[in-house]
């Protein structure tokens, strides 16, 4: 399993808000809700639009893609419309005031 890397400062990001971050050559949408934290690949799988600049909403744990409006949790990636299809999902950790990610096992 890869190592945690860190992504940014809690202060970089907004609750209610995704943020793209560079992490092992890829970007990650990084997602603060309240004291939870998440991150999912950043590139919406049916044209490449970046989540972490769709809606999110807090209601559902969801974030709407900004071109296409498909849908995915942000807790584990489903797509909502279509759970047997997913975007990578990501650990996420605060240490300090450092945002921290690395690849699920």
């Amino acid at each position: 399993m890869s190592e945690f890397e860190t992504v940014g400062k809690v202060t970089d990001f907004e609750e209610g808000q995704g943020l793209a971050v560079p992490y092992d050559g890829r970007m990650v949408a990084v997602f603060r809700q309240g004291d939870e934290w998440y991150a999912i690949d950043d590139l919406c799988p049916h044209m490449g639009a970046s989540l972490a600049e769709g809606f999110v909403d807090p209601e559902d744990n969801t974030v709407t893609c900004p071109w296409h409006a498909w849908r995915f949790c942000i807790r584990d990636g489903t797509w909502t419309d279509n759970p047997r299809t997913k975007v990578d999902c990501f650990e996420v950790r605060v240490v300090g005031d450092e945002v921290q990610v690395r690849e699920k096992a």
